[in-house]
């Protein structure tokens, strides 16, 4: 579900559903520094106590309410615009920070929130762990353009119960945050048969945060003193992870793990 896809997608709902307009944009968000509000009312990144009772009333009306967290303004106006002509889903409030997403769906009380891990500067699988600690009630559905078995891992072990690849069908949205709603595990086709086809690196959560703390331009020191083990230890780890993934050294074992999603 690129861009294109997407805003091609919410161009032609406009244009092939004039009928429906009035009642479109009293039901649609703009965005304004893309911070969704209402026509209107001041710009803000959630939805103020009025906001909040509207949600309150369309969980009444069985409308699913969702939170959208998209670091990119236009990509994300897109997928509002798209979103709104659904009748059975509104987004309640679209933001572009993790603070700003917790507060969001804690003040909506959210049906699902809508995470793109692929926001640059911040960690959008981190993101899903607080919403499950914050909200458990909130279904996250994450969008990703990484079509790897890593990337399947690491939503399910984030508590994420969905995970879209952006190049998906615009239809294949909807349809998923029908789904996760209603308390379905969705996974796209795509994501599902790499890993079925993927072989596993077998390496520890802890072998794991080592390497990640390696690519991330840490000295052994560092590492060490971050996961209270010794220099000695952090050397061992190294080792370990370079010879089960067959690799010339460090660099070669962290490319070969970010290629296929884990990191």
């Amino acid at each position: 579900m690129n861009y294109r896809t997407v805003s091609q997608r919410a161009a032609d709902a406009m244009q092939t559903r004039a009928p429906m307009q009035a009642t479109s944009t009293a039901r649609a968000q703009v965005a304004t520094g893309y911070a969704v509000v209402q026509q209107g009312m001041p710009p803000s990144v959630w939805a103020d106590e009025a906001n909040a009772a509207r949600a309150e009333e369309l969980r009444r009306q069985g409308v699913i309410r969702v939170v959208l967290a998209e670091s990119l303004a236009l990509y994300g106006g897109a997928l509002v615009a798209l979103l709104s002509y659904e009748r059975d889903i509104q987004v309640v409030a679209a933001v572009r920070s993790d603070g700003d997403a917790v507060a969001a769906v804690t003040r909506t009380r959210a049906d699902v929130a809508i995470i793109d891990v692929d926001m640059s500067g911040r960690d959008g699988f981190a993101l899903s762990r607080r919403l499950h600690e914050a909200a458990p009630q909130c279904k996250v559905l994450v969008l990703t353009s990484s079509v790897t078995p890593g990337t399947l891992r690491r939503a399910l072990e984030a508590h994420a119960q969905g995970l879209v690849d952006k190049d998906a069908p615009a239809s294949w949205l909807s349809e998923s945050i029908r789904r996760v709603a209603g308390g379905e595990r969705v996974v796209d086709p795509k994501l599902a048969i790499a890993a079925l086809e993927s072989d596993t690196h077998n390496l520890t959560q802890r072998e794991l945060e080592v390497l990640r703390r390696a690519a991330q331009g840490e000295s052994v020191r560092e590492i060490a003193s971050r996961l209270c083990l010794s220099d000695g230890t952090v050397r061992n780890y190294l080792s370990k992870i370079i010879g089960k993934l067959g690799a010339r050294n460090r660099i070669d074992a962290i490319r070969i793990v970010r290629d296929s999603g884990w990191l």
